[in-house]
């Protein structure tokens, strides 16, 4: 019989609208979580069960808020306990986020949108609609592991406030990216260097049809001290710099490294830069090539 994994993180996120459930929920998926927004609570546990087994997902995100009608809301006592039933009061956590109903009026105000129950006919008007949410929201609310009021904070923020409360680990993603000048530059680079000063094994017909990731091109590059000594420039700058974009909230950086076709010198100083980096744990480096399409030509 199989065993079926659990999820390590189920995070139910709700909260009053305009208060930053969104951006709660798009946080959580920065985070690596498998994002589900509007879901009605009769498909809650299903969604999560259904998740687990067939796609083995180990994070997951449900967004639930007063859209969804109020007796669906009312079960939620219930629904929340058949989950920690089933997969630990450790994996189930329940995040709330609010705001001060002046902040929500101006929030509403600002972007011209509707609240959700003026649109449905719940209530006539913007202060009877967010009344009536927090009535709707109760069940919830009550349940809520990490309550948090958005009224005087920032994305960025909340961002913060949320990677503390669960625990998450900041991952950033390096991506090592060779490339030929002559197909053009990648219009998505956080950073380009440009390696084309560099010795040239294309002039050698014996190594015009390998690569860098060849021996031989390898082998002719050890010749050359320029060539290590351009990869540590590289790497040292790299290993400053890159921790900053943790701070910076970014959970992805592109660093193009390019010669005249990607296919020597970008792909060989691209290797070389990735073994050389000594970055934190919450640094995961990959290296691609854009040209390798091209590399038989």
């Amino acid at each position: 019989m199989q065993t079926l994994s659990k999820p390590s993180s189920i995070v139910i996120v709700s909260g009053r609208s305009g208060s930053g459930k969104t951006s709660a929920l798009n946080i959580l998926e920065d985070f690596g979580y498998y994002v589900i927004d509007n879901l009605p609570l009769s498909l809650l546990t299903d969604a999560v069960s259904r998740l687990t087994a067939e796609n083995s997902i180990a994070k997951i995100a449900l967004g639930v808020d007063a859209r969804v009608p109020g007796a669906d809301l009312s079960q939620f006592p219930q629904v929340h306990e058949s989950l920690v039933q089933a997969y630990g009061e450790h994996a189930v956590k329940v995040l709330y986020v609010t705001a001060n109903e002046s902040v929500l009026v101006a929030r509403f105000g600002a972007t011209r949108r509707v609240h959700p129950l003026m649109m449905t006919g719940v209530a006539g008007n913007l202060p009877k609609a967010i009344h009536s949410e927090i009535a709707r929201l109760e069940p919830i609310a009550e349940l809520a592991d990490i309550k948090i009021d958005t009224s005087t904070i920032n994305t960025h923020e909340l961002k913060e406030i949320i990677r503390t409360q669960l625990g998450v680990d900041t991952i950033v993603t390096v991506n090592l990216l060779s490339f030929g000048f002559k197909y053009g530059s990648p219009i998505d680079a956080d950073f380009v260097f440009d390696v084309r000063i560099l010795p040239n094994p294309h002039w050698h017909t014996d190594l015009r049809v390998q690569t860098g990731e060849d021996l031989a091109v390898q082998a002719f590059f050890a010749q050359y001290p320029e060539v290590d000594a351009m990869a540590d420039d590289i790497a040292d700058f790299l290993n400053k710099w890159l921790p900053q974009f943790i701070n910076n909230n970014r959970h992805h950086v592109t660093i193009a490294i390019g010669c005249t076709g990607g296919k020597h010198r970008s792909v060989y100083i691209s290797r070389a830069v990735a073994d050389k980096l000594t970055l934190p744990e919450s640094f995961k480096i990959s290296t691609k090539h854009r040209e390798k399409r091209f590399w038989r030509d």
